[in-house]
Parts: structure tokens; sequence; C-alpha cells
């Protein structure tokens, strides 16, 4: 599994802008079941995802460059892969 920490890096403007495609981009990856969940850090600097594992790191950020905030340059991704050895058993099918 992997949660990628969002992190804006230009004005709040900008981001509101791009906000609607990259709602759009999320809504398809959570729609495919790559994308569990996702939502805004408190206070609204950046936001979280955490996606399912099946894949590598490399083939992860090959499809999170398609997302607006990553293609306008608009903030930086950091993706960080776990082995989520505890959890709760009702997380078992989604890992």
């Amino acid at each position: 599994m992997f949660i990628v920490e969002i992190t804006y890096v230009r004005p709040m403007d900008e981001i509101e802008a791009a906000t609607e495609a990259h709602r759009a981009f999320l809504d398809t990856h959570i729609a495919s079941g790559l994308l569990l969940m996702a939502g805004p850090k408190v206070p609204r600097t950046g936001g979280y995802l955490i996606a399912r594992g099946g894949q590598t790191k490399e083939e992860l950020m090959a499809v999170l460059a398609d997302d607006p905030f990553v293609s306008g340059k608009l903030a930086d991704y950091v993706v960080t892969e776990f082995n989520p050895g505890k959890r709760n058993p009702i997380l078992d099918d989604l890992i």
C-alpha cells in the first residue's frame, strides 16, 4: 500500500482553479480501485491519498503524473510504500 502526501507549492487561487480537474482525476482512480481514500489536510495546505498495493511505486508515480496538481506543478507529491502488517480484518479485501 502507499500513502501519498501532497503539499501545495503555489498560491491557493491557482490550487482552486485546478481543484475540479484534480477531483475528477481522483474520482477516476477511486472508481478503478487504485485509490482507497483521498482528502485535504487540515488546515488545507495539501492532502493525502491512500493507494492500494499491487503495483510498484514507479507505476503509481506514473499514474499520479497525470494529476492536474502534478502536471501543473501546483503541488509536490511524496509517495511512501508501506506494508500494513497490522490492520483491521475488515480491510483484508482492500489490500
